[in-house]
């Protein structure tokens, strides 16, 4: 069993910050503009297993600007999907900070994290969940419901666009179990985008798909940054390296390497 460690500084040296300002940014990469969209400082993740402590990450440092398209590499087990859960605050710092935007996500309550999440966020997972009972369009509703944002009529609407953008606007009565994996992957981005959220996150998006539609996943995600939207995308196909615009690579629960691509 693996559970997370608790931190403080009078027993570890370490803590969340408690902060008010976002930090200064980073030295700016190739290509970026304006201001970081999301800043990590220090970012560490500790667990206690019965075998001892394990750091998942180690003070991880990484700005993101609006409009990149970054691809987080590395094998199985190196931190890629716990850096996007600290990211999302869908799990709890160690130590360090996550600001996105003016958010200062470790200093959220659960009740603020979830709505916070589901009105800036829209995340993909590998396992698609989306809900077995409910139609496909439901399941696009569904964000819009959760953070009070559904309008009778305009939600249903939007719902529809959205799955027409994914090319799948005939099935959308069908429940998740009439259609294929590459099909259900496509509607868990149409409801990643179903509150029009700035930062699409993708946890190794393409993993369980056959190659031609993986890449029109991969398709799909460079639409979406050129209307603007900024991706983090979590993969161990190296073979995407070249086509997102920045490449950082994790090992052992640090940032081994980064490049821009711009």
């Amino acid at each position: 069993m693996v559970t997370p460690l608790s931190w403080n500084k009078t027993s570890t040296g370490l803590s969340r910050s408690t902060s008010t300002v976002p930090p200064a940014p980073l030295p700016c990469p190739q290509g970026c503009n304006g201001e970081p969209l999301i800043r990590l400082r220090g970012v560490t993740k500790r667990y206690r297993t019965a075998a001892g402590d394990f750091t998942a990450l180690s003070g991880i440092d990484l700005d993101v600007y609006p409009g990149e398209f970054v691809g987080i590499f590395g094998k199985s087990g190196a931190g890629k999907t716990t850096l996007i859960n600290m990211l999302t605050g869908v799990d709890h710092l160690s130590a360090g900070e996550v600001w996105v935007n003016s958010t200062s996500i470790q200093n959220q309550d659960e009740n603020q994290l979830v709505l916070w999440r589901g009105r800036n966020l829209g995340i993909i997972y590998q396992s698609f969940y989306l809900m077995p009972t409910l139609s496909l369009l439901h399941n696009v509703m569904l964000p819009m419901d959760v953070c009070g944002l559904y309008r009778r009529g305009v939600s249903e609407q939007r719902a529809m666009d959205l799955l027409r953008l994914v090319e799948l606007e005939e099935h959308a009565f069908k429940l998740p179990s009439a259609i294929s994996g590459g099909q259900q992957q496509r509607v868990a981005i149409a409801r990643a985008l179903a509150n029009d959220p700035p930062i699409i996150v993708a946890d190794e998006p393409t993993g369980r798909l056959d190659s031609v539609t993986a890449e029109t996943i991969f398709q799909i995600f460079i639409q979406l940054v050129a209307q603007g939207k900024t991706i983090i995308m979590v993969t161990h196909d190296r073979n995407l390296a070249h086509r997102v615009s920045r490449t950082l690579y994790m090992t052992d629960g640090e940032m081994a390497d980064s490049s821009s691509n711009a």
